[in-house]
């Protein structure tokens, strides 16, 4: 394979993974950018069935994202508001607090997918308002806990 055949693949071509978790969350997905060979910038494609999100409403302290409606319709979740999207529309979610939370919905009748593309920080934070959880991930360290939960830095010392 050449190296511009490398770096380029096509959606139909993709094998995609089935995700589900409880009532809310399915989707079939595919992280794109390890088999483009992708280092600085994270790509997914994902395709959401109908009445289902692929993931909670969260924001990034350190990953900001973007994504592409490839088809469908549905509703974007953004801080306190929400508006419709449809098959055409860049997103945007910088990083920051509650405020830039985000969440795709599929309240339609039909899939909608899209594309996400992400910087790729070292280490991410993620707050979770729904569930008032925060995540911290990085250095193959991932640790969840209730947003208030936290014990002091001189805990134990």
């Amino acid at each position: 394979m050449s190296v511009i055949d490398s770096r380029v693949i096509n959606i139909a071509d993709l094998t995609l993974k089935h995700f589900a978790n409880g009532e809310k969350f399915e989707c079939d997905a595919v992280r794109i950018g390890p088999l483009l060979g992708a280092r600085d910038l994270g790509y997914s494609y994902d395709v959401v069935p109908p009445g289902k999100r692929s993931c909670p409403f969260h924001s990034h302290r350190g990953e900001e994202e973007m994504f592409f409606i490839v088809k469908g319709t549905g509703t974007l979740r953004y801080g306190d508001e929400q508006r419709r999207i449809r098959a055409g529309d860049v997103i945007c979610c910088p990083t920051g607090g509650p405020e830039t939370a985000h969440q795709i919905i599929n309240d339609s009748d039909a899939e909608l997918a899209y594309l996400s593309i992400s910087t790729m920080m070292p280490a991410e934070v993620c707050e979770y308002p729904d569930s008032k959880k925060v995540g911290s991930f990085g250095g193959g360290l991932r640790h969840m806990t209730r947003a208030g939960g936290g014990v002091d830095y001189w805990d134990g010392e």
